[in-house]
């Protein structure tokens, strides 16, 4: 998370009062982490682990919804500024990659309902998918 952050704030250069409300609202979001992790672990081995992946899968889909929106709001910055074309290729490329954040992240928090380990399996691999940059996909972003 940490990294997707860097990518989008080495990229902008000019902010306002509301970016810095939702950068405010997605590291909200980051570092209530623990506590969802703590609650899993804890009953995942018991009949209400369903819970408690409700909880972990969501504070993930609110961190993609958030990223989702600094993005959006962060890239209108970009992609107007005529004067850095160097950024405006990088941030079509951040658009392409994070449109499938809130939708995955949307259906592991759905599947949690049904199938706790099938959901958690779901938010690992969606963290890899956006460790690596959307590879193997990159090339059809």
């Amino acid at each position: 998370m940490w990294v997707h952050h860097h990518w989008i704030f080495v990229l902008v250069k000019k902010y306002d009062h509301l970016l810095c409300y939702l950068n405010g609202l997605l590291l909200l979001f980051v570092t209530f982490i623990p506590f969802p992790t703590a609650l899993l672990a804890e009953y995942l081995l018991y009949p209400d682990a369903g819970i408690a992946a409700n909880i972990y899968t969501g504070i993930f889909l609110a961190i993609s919804l958030s990223f989702d929106m600094l993005w959006r709001h962060a890239s209108i910055f970009l992609l107007e500024n005529k004067a850095i074309p160097d950024k405006k290729e990088a941030a079509i490329e951040i658009t392409k990659h994070y449109r499938f954040g809130p939708p995955l992240y949307l259906l592991a928090f759905g599947m949690s309902f049904i199938s706790e380990p099938l959901s958690l399996a779901m938010c690992l691999l969606l963290a890899l998918f956006f460790a690596l940059h959307g590879w193997p996909f990159r090339e059809t972003l």
